[in-house]
C-alpha cells in the first residue's frame, strides 16, 4: 500500500476527496465552541483543506497549525484564508513533526494511514503534546475497508494503541456526526499520561 505524498496529492488533483466534508465536522465545532483558552497551541494531522483549522482560526485562535502530506490542500487553506500564517501550514509528514502542541485535533487522519502505522501514530502523539496535552477528535467505530483509506477499527482496538501514552481516555459513540457519518464515529478525548 502506498499512501505516499503522490498518492493523496493524485486524490486533491482528481478531486476524489470524499472525506471532505466542504465544512467544519459538528463534533469538532461543538468541541471548539466550549474551549476557552485562545492561545493554545493547536496541530491538526493530516489536515487537509482544514475547515477545522479555518473555523478556529476565525474564532481567534492564532496559534493552529496544520501538516500535511500533500502540498496543495495547505495552499487551499491559503486562498480562503489570506491571512493565516504561512509558517502554521506545514508541509510535511506527520511523524517527522518536532515541535509540541497543547491540543491535537483527530479528523480522517488516523483512518487515513496504513494501519500498520497506529502504533506508531499513538507514540507519536504522546511526544508531540506537551505534558498534560489533549488528542481529541473522531474515530471511525467501524468496518470499512482493508486495502485503501479509510480504514475502520473499534474501540478495543484503539486502547490498546493509546493506552500505554495517555491516562485518561474517552471514546464514546458521536451523537452529532455529519450525516453520512451516523452512527460510525466515536468522539475521543486522551490527555497525555
Amino acid at each position: 500500500m502506498n499512501l505516499s505524498e503522490d498518492f493523496w496529492s493524485n486524490k486533491y488533483k482528481t478531486d476524489k476527496i470524499g472525506w471532505d466534508l466542504g465544512e467544519v465536522s459538528p463534533p469538532l465545532k461543538t468541541y471548539f465552541d466550549q474551549l476557552e483558552n485562545k492561545e493554545i497551541k493547536i496541530l491538526i494531522p493530516g489536515g487537509g483543506n482544514s475547515y477545522e483549522a479555518e473555523y478556529l482560526f476565525n474564532k481567534g485562535f492564532k496559534n493552529v497549525y496544520v501538516v500535511d502530506i500533500a502540498k496543495s490542500p495547505l495552499d487551499n487553506i491559503k486562498k480562503r484564508i489570506p491571512n493565516f500564517p504561512e509558517a502554521q501550514l506545514i508541509h510535511a509528514n506527520f511523524f517527522e513533526i518536532e515541535e509540541t502542541f497543547d491540543l491535537v485535533i483527530e479528523q480522517t487522519f488516523f483512518c487515513a494511514i496504513n494501519p500498520d502505522l497506529r502504533q506508531k501514530y499513538a507514540a507519536k502523539m504522546a511526544s508531540v503534546l506537551k505534558e498534560k496535552g489533549k488528542l481529541v477528535g473522531l474515530m471511525f467505530d467501524a468496518v470499512l475497508n482493508e486495502d485503501h483509506p479509510p480504514f475502520g477499527g473499534n474501540k478495543v482496538e484503539y486502547l490498546t494503541y493509546f493506552e500505554p501514552y495517555f491516562n485518561s481516555i474517552s471514546m464514546e459513540p458521536c451523537y452529532n456526526s455529519y450525516p453520512n457519518r451516523q452512527g460510525m464515529e466515536m468522539f475521543v478525548k486522551m490527555e497525555k499520561s
